[in-house]
């Protein structure tokens, strides 16, 4: 699983932060990022997680 983050989208709430900061990461303007390349299978949950909750739905799971 790969996940990216809309950063025009975003709101700098960091929820997904909160939830998993090995994956997801605030840039300098206090955007949220994601890692590049796959996302550990022990984070997996939680990302989808972080997907359902974001608020403006800036999170996308890519296969």
């Amino acid at each position: 699983m790969k996940v990216e983050v809309a950063t025009n989208l975003c709101i700098d709430c960091a929820l997904c932060q909160s939830l998993c900061p090995a994956v997801f990461g605030m840039d300098f303007d206090r955007r949220a990022t994601a890692i590049t390349g796959e996302v550990p299978k022990k984070y997996e949950k939680v990302v989808k997680q972080a997907e359902i909750e974001c608020p403006v739905g800036a999170i996308s799971i890519l296969k």
